[in-house]
């Protein structure tokens, strides 16, 4: 089912449509806004004049670093997981035979 999602960056209303694949697209949203947010304070207290297309910038790397590392962790996660269960059972057959 498509969703209409209304957003607030830098003090304007940006209105999209989601696809039927997306899970929760107001918390997708609201994490941007909130990167964005996050990021504005803190290039506020280095300059009095904040580049929106920076700030946009930077949290867009922010967020794709994020998920480049969850994507990593997983794959960790995904081996760890392999590994242990390949050595239970090894140990499984070899009591069982």
């Amino acid at each position: 089912m498509e969703q209409v999602v209304t957003i607030k960056l830098f003090g304007q209303p940006f209105t999209f449509k989601t696809e039927s694949g997306v899970a929760d697209a107001k918390e997708v949203a609201d994490y941007l806004v909130n990167e964005v947010t996050r990021i504005e304070k803190q290039l506020s207290k280095q300059s009095t004049h904040v580049n929106k297309l920076a700030t946009l910038a930077l949290a867009a790397l922010n967020i794709a670093n994020e998920n480049i590392m969850i994507k990593k962790d997983h794959a960790n996660l995904i081996k760890d997981i392999s590994k242990h269960s390949e050595n239970i059972i090894r140990i499984l057959n070899a009591a069982f035979a």
